[in-house]
């Protein structure tokens, strides 16, 4: 097999087929159920389902059967079985839901209207992760195309991803028996540190997302005369986050959410700091005169791989600037978005924040924590000599330079699912959410030239896992 091959079918793909499709996707508001409550009804999550389905079926992959699982009050699922060698399987994944618009879009661009500029096809969810399924079947048909053997391949792509893949474990048991023992995993859900060669995600860390909620009046009462005697919503607010950040640095301070850093991923850190040195903080679009918590690329990549840290999301209780009068609001709620470190035990980790964020209220304030979503992280499994030269191989195939491994900082719940499950299993967890791409944000886009080669890069693992079996 020579390696332009599979370049020209997949170039050929892209070009006259996915990119058209992931178009018509792009136009289609299919927030994830977290985001649109309304979903059954406003039906965007089924448009898309029906039309990756008939992207799929048109494709005339030989072998292929293909189902749209749908169990009562979840979300839909795509389920696709590919013949091939019944001695291994090859379990791929993806998912279709997407995050909210997001405000931010620069002029001429929007979250659902797809804008082509030269090598960035933009619009939400192209790249995160509408990609997937067209990927996934353009590296098989890429195999097809020139009768090149594979095991048996079987594709899960969900719709509930961006919620927590809340509906994912009914499928998985639901399939559990047809999915069999995969030898292999690939998702294509996740980051690139650069668009220059493969990556290899060897971490994600876990989340936590929950409301946090200060309530210290039945109702609204002027400012002026409340205030210097009713405490503020907000300033106790600020108590309670006391006790979980360092609000100078931003170093979250209980001990039980951190955890030893192995050295194997301190090496590989150090490796990708030399490879991505600034870049890992100049690809943020910084307003003038910011600067990151530390210019120290390996520190910095250790605080997003391996170190819990917060965000703050959403809020609720602020009037916008036009309509704040002068009154002290009865409360003030914010969503809380805690990352924990890949290895961390999550499992109550939402009792324990809640236990300190709602013990001893300032003031007897009515305090209440509601965690929404999350799960624990996940870390790859020692890489088999066969995965890792194969990686290797094909990204000097088809990028030009060697592959390269790091951790991520976000989260794909389905991975530590699948780890738990499939201890035995090896893992490619990649993706073409690089610098910019900006997943979740505003003007996120897919990076056309990166999404092709790695589409045959994967077309050339599926070869090289059927003859390592």
């Amino acid at each position: 097999m020579k390696n332009d091959q599979f370049r020209a079918v997949v170039d050929e793909l892209w070009e006259n087929s996915i990119l058209p499709t992931i178009e018509q996707y792009i136009r289609i508001p299919n927030q994830s159920p977290l985001f649109d409550p309304d979903w059954q009804k406003n039906g965007h999550m089924h448009r898309a389902v029906a039309l990756a389905k008939s992207w799929a079926e048109s494709q005339g992959i030989e072998g292929l059967t293909l189902e749209v699982k749908e169990l009562e009050g979840r979300t839909p699922l795509i389920y696709m079985e590919i013949d091939g060698d019944a001695s291994s399987t090859v379990l791929m994944y993806g998912h279709l839901d997407k995050q909210p618009a997001m405000i931010g879009w620069e002029e001429g661009l929007g979250p659902w209207t797809p804008v082509r500029r030269d090598d960035k096809l933009f619009g939400r969810g192209g790249a995160d992760d509408g990609y997937a399924i067209f990927a996934t079947i353009g590296a098989i048909k890429a195999l097809k195309a020139h009768n090149v053997p594979h095991s048996r391949i079987v594709v899960i792509i969900e719709c509930c991803e961006e919620s927590g893949s809340v509906d994912l474990p009914a499928y998985i048991d639901l399939l559990a028996d047809r999915i069999g023992t995969p030898r292999l995993v690939i998702c294509l859900d996740s980051g690139c540190g650069n668009y220059d060669q493969m990556w290899m995600t060897t971490s994600l860390r876990g989340s936590i997302v929950g409301n946090l909620t200060v309530e210290v009046l039945t109702e609204g009462v002027h400012s002026g005369d409340a205030s210097g005697i009713v405490p503020s919503s907000f300033r106790i607010l600020r108590q309670l986050l006391d006790r979980l950040e360092d609000s100078k640095t931003g170093k979250i301070l209980p001990e039980w959410l951190y955890v030893e850093i192995p050295e194997k991923r301190l090496e590989e850190a150090r490796s990708t700091a030399k490879v991505l040195d600034d870049e890992i903080y100049s690809k943020f679009p910084f307003a003038d005169g910011m600067q990151p918590v530390t210019k120290e690329p390996l520190e910095l990549l250790l605080n997003r791989n391996w170190r819990p840290a917060l965000a703050y999301t959403g809020q609720a209780g602020f009037p916008d600037l036009v309509q704040g009068g002068n009154v002290l609001r009865p409360k003030t709620s914010i969503k809380l978005s805690l990352r924990v470190p890949p290895t961390l035990d999550a499992s109550n980790l939402d009792k324990k924040l809640k236990e300190l964020l709602e013990s001893d209220p300032p003031y007897g304030a009515t305090v209440t924590f509601e965690p929404e979503k999350g799960g624990g992280g996940w870390a790859a499994p020692p890489i088999a000599k066969w995965l890792e030269e194969s990686v290797d191989s094909a990204s000097q195939a088809y990028f030009g330079k060697g592959a390269m491994a790091f951790g991520e900082g976000g989260s794909i719940p389905f991975m530590g699912m699948l780890g738990a499950r499939y201890p035995e299993a090896q893992f490619l967890i990649t993706g073409i959410l690089g610098p910019h791409s900006n997943a979740h944000g505003p003007n996120e886009f897919l990076h056309i030239p990166t999404a092709k080669s790695l589409t045959a890069c994967v077309a050339e693992v599926l070869r090289d896992e059927r003859n390592s079996a």
